[in-house]
């Protein structure tokens, strides 16, 4: 079972109640200060990516619209004037730790579309490999209903898919699983291990959230399972004490949903099962250079065949015609066939406008 002490890339989502004082309206200063002494004492071991909510909590506040129910238009306002403060209290709480801080707004859209799934990977990809500490909010200023995930357990999960986490950290009213909602009843028990999300665990699941946040404990397992089948363990544990994240790798109370393959055999089972729409054939240096691990570029290309869009899945051929394996692309199969056999300095003057480097990434690639 996957650990905080062995993981090298973790997502920890963080709810608006943790962050946000239901009262006033106010950030919580002094525990936001303990996450970042959590958050840099990972960093010297492991990648941290951050799933915050409070955007909306913040911004109501700031905008004295109260507790009550939102209209829609006025939740996007809230978001707009409280992103701006929630984005500056991660920076003022990191930077004393040396840490870089970025934000980083998503939709669902970003990851239904493979397209901008790609381009949202590529993104926090690049921040990470820079040092980083990315911090991923839903843009709530401009989703609607059709284009949300709804809940940031869900939104953190797909992250975690997304840039392959061995662990998933979801900060918590409650101290993890539990066979019947705690609070109404004292025969309730807590699961410390879940190996499989059997019919059975799903019935126990409640719909009750605290009061800032939307998700509940069905929200959760639907998190789990979505880490899960892409490799990465996860983790319910109670988040409001100081410095949640060092009690939780001390013993503290939690729940734990084990994955039972790796973050990166997930990825390539996944690209693997997908129907190619096209073929890139490859002449002798890229097929070598591919099973020395690295990734396609553009000069490696002697020919192209289908039609298929970015982000889409393409047969990789050697030049007998022999499939090595397939990946997903990163330019369109008119732009391929533009590029093919070309460095990758000469892409912008080829095309018009500049581009990615590299055709297919080797952690896109399935061989």
């Amino acid at each position: 079972m996957a650990t905080l002490s062995d993981a090298r890339r973790i997502v920890i989502k963080i709810g608006s109640a943790l962050l946000v004082d239901r009262r006033t309206g106010a950030l919580k200063a002094d525990w936001l200060r303990a996450l970042a002494e959590d958050v840099a004492w990972l960093k010297t071991r492991a990648e941290v990516i951050l799933v915050s909510s409070g955007s909306i909590a913040l911004g109501r506040g700031a905008l004295g619209l109260g507790l009550s129910e939102l209209a829609l238009e006025q939740s996007q306002a809230a978001a707009a004037v409280g992103q701006i403060r929630l984005a500056r209290a991660y920076e003022e709480a990191l930077a004393p730790h040396g840490l870089t801080t970025a934000q980083v707004l998503v939709t669902l859209e970003d990851s239904s579309d493979r397209r901008r799934y790609l381009n949202s990977r590529a993104t926090l990809e690049t921040l990470i490999s820079l040092g980083a500490v990315p911090i991923v909010n839903e843009n709530d200023t401009v989703a609607t209903d059709e284009i949300r995930y709804g809940d940031n357990d869900r939104m953190a999960a797909q992250v975690a898919a997304t840039v392959g986490a061995d662990v998933l950290v979801l900060l918590s009213d409650v101290d993890g699983f539990y066979s019947a909602n705690p609070a109404v009843d004292p025969r309730a028990r807590r699961y410390d291990v879940i190996d499989q999300i059997t019919p059975e665990i799903e019935a126990m699941a409640g719909d009750a959230g605290s009061g800032l946040s939307k998700g509940g404990m069905k929200t959760k397992l639907m998190a789990a399972k979505t880490a899960t089948a892409a490799g990465c363990a996860m983790v319910i544990t109670h988040g409001e004490a100081l410095r949640p994240l060092k009690a939780l790798e001390e013993g503290a109370n939690a729940t734990w949903f084990t994955a039972h393959i790796d973050p990166q055999a997930a990825r390539k089972r996944w690209i693997a099962a997908m129907k190619p729409r096209g073929e890139v054939t490859l002449d002798a240096g890229a097929v070598r250079a591919l099973r020395a691990g690295r990734s396609l570029l553009p000069a490696g290309v002697s020919g192209v065949s289908g039609t298929y869009g970015r982000g889409q899945p393409v047969a990789i051929l050697d030049g007998a015609g022999h499939v090595l394996g397939q990946g997903l692309t990163r330019y369109t199969a008119a732009e391929t066939r533009t590029i093919k056999g070309h460095r990758s300095d000469e892409i912008e003057a080829l095309l018009g406008y500049p581009g990615r480097a590299v055709l297919i990434h080797r952690d896109d690639m399935a061989l």
